[in-house]
């Protein structure tokens, strides 16, 4: 395990997932990045998400891009990804079938979607934020290049992109439910 990585680049609201405009945001929810939200703003902006989405998810003159996933058997797994989904949404929306990615669909509470980036490709990505780095150091199979799928969104530039899925998953959730059981 190569351990934790030090955070590089800026801070603040970043790209993550589709949300207005078919843009990623990311939005950090610690230190200076924290946001509270009401149970009636929570309501008003799932609601602008799901309008927002739906209108870009099914829009055909959306660029589409090849994303190339080695699962951990060695298979290869292709995909077409739309600009602007993150590689979570690629495996889900294409039923990769890469078993167990995802299990906390996307809400950064696990480690599932973590995935392994050339050292080229990795040094392009999106700020990593210190929330994603908590849940890397639960990660089996750390790299220097991991990211987690549900952080990372697609881009033009990233046509043809190749992503290593480890071979080893780990999901606390999923640990601490065994252990509570076994009591």
């Amino acid at each position: 395990m190569a351990g934790r990585r030090p955070r590089k680049g800026g801070g603040g609201t970043e790209a993550l997932g589709p949300l207005a405009g078919g843009k990623c945001w990311r939005v950090g929810w610690g230190g200076a990045d924290r946001v509270a939200v009401s149970v009636s703003s929570a309501s008003s902006i799932f609601s602008m998400w799901l309008a927002l989405t739906s209108c870009n998810l099914f829009d055909s003159s959306v660029d589409r891009m090849t994303v190339h996933f080695i699962n951990r058997d060695g298979e290869r797994l292709t995909a077409t990804a739309k600009e602007g989904e993150s590689l979570l949404e690629v495996v889900v929306n294409q039923n990769l079938g890469i078993d167990g990615f995802g299990a906390c669909e996307g809400t950064l509470a696990c480690s599932t979607c973590h995935l392994i980036f050339e050292e080229d490709v990795f040094q392009k990505l999106d700020t990593i934020t210190d929330e994603e780095l908590d849940m890397l150091d639960l990660a089996y199979g750390l790299t220097d290049t991991s990211r987690l799928g549900c952080q990372v969104c697609v881009k033009k530039a990233m046509d043809g992109l190749t992503v290593q899925v480890p071979v080893e998953v780990a999901d606390m959730r999923r640990e601490l439910e065994v252990e509570k059981q076994s009591k």
